[in-house]
């Protein structure tokens, strides 16, 4: 029997949750209290976030964090650092305040001019136009004023004065113009366009945060806060402390939080010391009288995507050598590893301002691929749901539901470095209504997306209750949901464990490659986001990466089977771990000439290259045109990609019905396993078609045990008789079963009883004499006394303000224990389940099924029904007059809001 189930079963997963422990300056029992809790809710590591911590790498922070070591070195647990006193990194606790001006954050901008009419003399002072006058949006008129006054910085220069008139294209050097500080033109009849172009260090939020282009500037941040762990606990490293997470390192230009700073907007865009060096290998001496095309959108098309292109590729290839290598080489000298994540936001992924500018360089020398889910991004059937945020901007459903989770799984997969590690930050500032069954929906919506390492957000040591972006799995205490959180937690890690093949050499499946869309985005006015056709084939069950230009540019670096130069891709795309079967190429103006050269070598050998929607209409690298083979590619419209490929024989998974909810996730290598969840809001009963061949179980991952599965041999693989309930999951794993594996005794896989078929076929036992009682969770197992009650339950109604447990008890008589099933229609939301005093155990999402025979005996029997609430209804009343009346009013039930029935089941 396969290694990594036996040792499941026997209670072994692995390692594969660090939660957020926020530190404020906590006193010492509460800190060995958090991580007693952590512990036990089975994390078996943390990450330590100052939140922020009033003395960080200081005498009290110190002395917190060797509270943490000791209580770590006793439980046997990880510990991980956030590497800033507060996110986003790159503040390195204060380092940049004090540091010489050409060690912080510089700005290439422009201010521009309309001129029309005829011929007339231009007299302009350009004094105070480097930097631009600069607007703050909504967001930034909050927050700005109390954030610190920024640092003033000498030095604002004028690079170059350019004339563009947007009718005629022509260009007009003004440089030889400027006398004493002011521009002297005579300027032609007609419209043109006056542009400033310059550097400042007096643009963006962050002004007092490293410059993410230069090395010296980000070795600031290792030096302020790497070294000074290393200097006290480098013996620790690679034994209790694994490693350091990166939260949200930011370019920093534009405005604050901005998700959209595009090429071509109004925002200054960063820069640093070996950009002119760079620029000028690209373009040319005179680059800096091009440099107005980064804002001019009605120049040439061809010459303002290379210089777009030349200048992005520049910023992010010195962001991945001089931030995340240097960081992440730092680590790995000393035995432990560099993780974090990007803002990925609506897109962010692929610009400046708030994120790095290409998800791929700017996780590069990370240890594992990163992203995050906070604030409702991600949420049961919220696909196509596109309403305005709070702060005006509509949601960008697409990108979070088929794009973020596997852009993490795809550069788990592509990159060695990786070694198909993928992680999520999850769960945080969903607010106080975000229980374990919403939980629940995103981990498995994750997970089945190929990531298996996860940063829930957050515990914090605050007082109850902390209005940080909550939830908070503890609070003290306070939230009822702790035991089911720990519950969930333990299912992750053993789905975690299986999808990652038991740490071997296994990897996910994936048909189809797409390329990254960064450089289109970068270019080009006309690009198709990835996360377009990442829909269609996700709704279709099919196996799909992502993958960046830069494997075709240096296939070396991802173990590619390609060269950098013409030909050399062969019959087979091959990338690391990867073997696809397609290459689709989402619908861009340009591509570079390594993706178009490689797409031409693999076309001419026969492997499926598909551009979507139109062909590129050139290189945003290279003045030379596509290459000719190009144009005999097919060109599909989106809504014929799936049909495309399933006709070449892509597209190894098939489901009848048809379901644009089922989603799957194919794991081959230490463990062969088929992932199934089911994101729709109705159950999915069907067959699925798999490839795979031989003997097969089902893992019940929540439940930890072996069942048995109907499947039947077909030609073409295997067939699987399915039923998939909303927020549920099914794993199929190939194997055969055998009563030991090495030392581990296994039980053998159980017949599922619990079926909505067989319930069907049942009789009903009557279960009679309803009470319920409550108590808040501080004061568990202490509840009140109990009150006759009727089914379904209108405890919210009846207490609008209660949060905590209510207990329902009643009685139940059969002559036989022999299949008795309990099933709970709905429940808000926790359920645990006794029967004669001994619990059936936890389980968080309706229907709730519990096998309860062998708990039962003939005769009378008693039973009782624990609900464990969200915190919404208690917390709503505490918030502070300003953030109550930013969050909605509670909508959350309580209590057994459903039927409650048990059932005898016929086994014949």
């Amino acid at each position: 029997m396969n290694k990594t189930v036996a040792k499941l079963l026997s209670g072994m997963a692995g390692d594969h949750i660090l939660p957020f422990f926020w530190q404020h300056g906590e006193e010492e029992a509460v800190l060995r209290g958090y991580m007693r809790a952590i512990h036990e809710s089975g994390c078996g590591s943390v990450c330590v976030e100052s939140r922020p911590h009033p003395d960080f790498c200081g005498p009290k922070w110190w002395a917190d964090l060797d509270v943490i070591f000791d209580e770590a070195r006793k439980r046997d647990m990880k510990i991980w650092i956030l590497d800033d006193a507060h996110f986003p990194t790159g503040y390195a606790n204060g380092a940049v305040e004090n540091a010489p001006a050409e060690l912080c954050r510089q700005s290439i901008c422009a201010s521009r001019l309309e001129l029309s009419g005829e011929r007339q003399a231009v007299d302009v002072e350009l004094a105070g136009l480097i930097p631009p006058p600069f607007t703050p949006n909504m967001m930034e008129s909050y927050i700005l004023p109390r954030m610190p006054k920024p640092r003033k910085y000498d030095g604002d220069t004028i690079m170059h004065v350019s004339a563009f008139c947007p009718d005629t294209k022509e260009n007009a050097d003004l440089t030889p113009y400027i006398r004493n500080g002011a521009l002297h033109w005579e300027k032609p009849s007609g419209r043109w366009t006056v542009w400033v172009c310059g550097l400042s260090r007096n643009c963006g939020p962050h002004r007092n945060y490293i410059n993410m282009l230069d090395k010296e500037s980000c070795r600031l941040l290792i030096d302020a806060v790497y070294e000074p762990h290393w200097e006290r606990y480098g013996a620790e490293f690679g034994r209790v402390l694994a490693g350091f997470f990166s939260d949200e390192p930011e370019l920093g230009n534009g405005h604050l939080y901005d998700m959209e700073s595009y090429l071509g907007t109004d925002n200054d865009l960063p820069f640093g010391r070996e950009m002119p060096a760079m620029l000028e290998r690209r373009l040319g001496r005179d680059w800096p009288s091009l440099m107005y095309l980064l804002w001019e959108n009605s120049g040439d098309a061809g010459l303002t995507a290379r210089v777009r292109y030349a200048f992005m590729d520049a910023v992010t290839l010195l962001v991945e050598r001089n931030f995340s290598w240097q960081l992440g080489d730092w680590c790995r000298a000393r035995g432990v590893q560099y993780i974090g994540h990007v803002v990925e936001d609506a897109g962010a992924h692929a610009r400046t301002a708030s994120s790095l500018g290409h998800y791929f360089r700017g996780l590069a020398g990370q240890d594992m691929a990163g992203i995050d889910d906070i604030g409702g991004q991600v949420y049961p059937q919220g696909e196509d749901d596109t309403s305005m945020d709070r702060m005006g901007r509509a949601r960008d459903a697409e990108f979070y539901h088929f794009m973020l989770g596997r852009l993490a799984s795809s550069a788990a997969a592509i990159e060695p470095l990786k070694k198909g590690r993928a992680m999520c930050e999850i769960f945080g500032n969903y607010g106080w209504a975000e229980g374990v069954q919403l939980e629940k929906y995103l981990a498995d919506h994750f997970m089945v997306r190929g990531v298996n390492y996860f940063v829930p957000h957050a515990f914090s040591p605050k007082a109850f209750p902390d209005p940080d972006c909550p939830p908070h799995f503890y609070a003290h205490g306070h939230n009822p949901q702790f035991r089911h959180f720990g519950a969930l937690i333990r299912y992750m890690n053993r789905v975690c464990t299986l999808i990652s093949c038991g740490g071997n050499s296994g990897h996910h499946v994936s048909e189809a490659a797409i390329l990254y869309h960064a450089e289109s985005e970068w270019s080009g006015a006309v690009r198709m986001p990835c996360e377009k056709p990442a829909r269609v084939l996700e709704e279709n069950q099919i196996g799909f990466d992502f993958i960046p230009s830069d494997v075709f540019a240096k296939p070396e670096a991802f173990k590619a089977n390609g060269s950098s130069g013409q030909g050399g891709w062969d019959k087979t795309l091959r990338v690391n771990t990867q073997v696809y079967k397609a290459l689709i190429i989402p619908r861009a103006q340009f591509i570079t000439k390594a993706a178009a050269l490689a797409a031409a070598s693999l076309h001419q050998a026969g492997f499926p290259v598909i551009f979507l929607e139109s062909l590129p209409e050139g290189l945003c690298d290279a003045e030379d045109g596509l290459p000719e083979v190009l144009k005999t590619c097919p060109v599909l419209p989106l809504r014929g990609l799936a049909d495309t490929l399933r006709a070449k024989g892509i597209g190894e998974v098939r489901a009848a019905p048809a379901s644009n909810y089922l989603r799957v996730l194919h794991t081959i290598g230490g463990v062969e396993s088929y992932l199934l969840v089911n994101e729709a809001a109705q159950t999915y009963s069907g067959v699925v078609i798999v490839p795979s061949s031989g003997p097969c179980y089902a893992y019940n991952a929540w439940l930890n045990r072996l069942e048995t599965i109907e499947s039947e041999p077909v030609p073409d693989g295997t067939r699987l008789r399915v039923i998939v309930e909303p927020r549920k999951s099914l794993i199929v794993v190939f194997d055969e079963y055998a009563g030991q594996a090495e030392t581990l005794e296994v039980p053998a896989p159980r017949e599922f009883l619990h079926t909505p078929v067989r319930e069907a076929g049942g009789v009903e036992v009557p279960v009679i004499n309803w009470k319920r009682a409550l108590c808040e969770s501080i004061d568990y197992p202490a509840f009140g006394p109990a009150v006759p009650v009727s089914l379904p339950d209108t405890l919210a109604e009846e207490q609008p303000e209660f949060s905590g447990f209510a207990r329902y008890t009643a009685e139940f008589e059969t002559a036989s224990a022999d299949s008795l099933c309990l099933v709970i229609s709905d429940a808000a939301e926790g359920v645990e389940v006794f029967v004669n005093g001994i619990s059936a155990g936890i389980q968080i999402v309706p229907p709730y099924r519990y096998d309860i025979s062998s708990l039962s005996k003939p005769g009378k029997n008693e039973l009782v029904i624990e609900v464990a609430t969200t915190l919404e209804r208690k917390c709503y009343p505490l918030l502070e007059p300003a953030r109550r009346m930013m969050a909605p009013e509670p909508e959350a039930a309580s209590g057994l809001t459903g039927t409650v029935k048990l059932i005898q089941i016929n086994k014949k």
